[in-house]
């Protein structure tokens, strides 16, 4: 089990490029991934869009590439005419605004395309000599994610123990509760008849109620989709999003039981599983 919450940094050079890897993620409810690289290497998105979804299932993901330093000795070339241009753009745009001040040569330098790195980008070159470094950041980006989910597992453990003994308690006194409401309506069959009613009557009354209001069923769904439950925590790597399904089938099983109830025993159980299942979801929905 893993949770959905996790961090990884790594520092690199590549191609006489220092370099930055940081990976992060939150709850969500579905995969959500943003992937943040210079604009100069936006070829790498998909390479990198394929590895993440591969390793990730679920989770608001942020991935960042950073370009810290580069070593190498690049060609600078200055554009000229496109210099000029600006110039006698920015000069007209002074004159008719009545400003007499010179155009700075600071002004037209930070010019967009005035000064042209020439940078040949190998995209095939970087995809290769970045995998090992993907595979290290995913690798602690996971331990992270492990470490969390040992955490969430044993939460999770603890309350389905809660939840079972509370769903025993109910199984407990089912009978009790079938039994006090068999002599309740034979009681109150006698008080609304002047004469002993008719035994046979009485029960086929009383059968045709205890359908209704029996809580075997409840009952016996409930532990099975706690064994469902049980078994997804202990076994499913990723389990998040089966567990809150599972837990919404077991919260109608229970909701039930607690309409029907007749006992103050069962309606403490009831509350007990309630309280149970819903710190479960609530654990579910970091877990991937």
């Amino acid at each position: 089990m893993r949770s959905m919450t996790g961090y990884a940094y790594c520092d690199s050079i590549v191609h006489n490029t220092d370099i930055s890897c940081e990976l992060k993620s939150y709850n969500s409810r579905f995969f959500d991934l943003t992937i943040n690289v210079p604009q100069s290497m936006a070829q790498l998105e998909p390479f990198l869009r394929k590895f993440l979804t591969r390793h990730i299932i679920r989770g608001k993901v942020d991935f960042y590439l950073r370009i810290k330093k580069t070593y190498e000795n690049q060609a600078i070339t200055p554009n000229i005419s496109l210099a000029r241009s600006y110039y006698r753009s920015v000069s007209e745009i002074a004159r008719s605004l009545g400003m007499e001040d010179q155009v700075s040569l600071d002004l037209i330098l930070r010019q967009e395309g005035i000064l042209q790195m020439d940078r040949t980008f190998n995209a095939d070159q970087w995809q290769q000599d970045l995998q090992p470094i993907l595979d290290l950041i995913i690798e602690h980006f996971n331990r992270t994610r492990i470490e969390e989910g040992k955490a969430l597992k044993a939460d999770m453990q603890k309350m389905l123990t809660t939840l079972s003994q509370a769903i025993e308690e109910i199984e407990t006194n089912a009978a009790q509760m079938e039994a006090i409401f068999s002599a309740t309506l034979k009681k109150r069959f006698a008080e609304l008849l002047e004469h002993e009613p008719d035994e046979q009557r009485v029960m086929q009354e009383i059968a045709v109620l205890l359908v209704k209001y029996t809580i075997n069923e409840e009952i016996i769904r409930a532990k099975a989709h706690i064994n469902a439950l049980q078994k997804e925590i202990t076994e499913n790597e990723t389990p998040g999003r089966k567990i809150d399904f599972l837990c919404q089938e077991i919260n109608r099983e229970v909701n039930t039981i607690g309409s029907k109830n007749q006992l103050t025993a069962i309606g403490q159980a009831v509350i007990a599983a309630k309280d149970a299942l819903e710190n479960i979801r609530e654990q579910a929905h970091n877990v991937e």
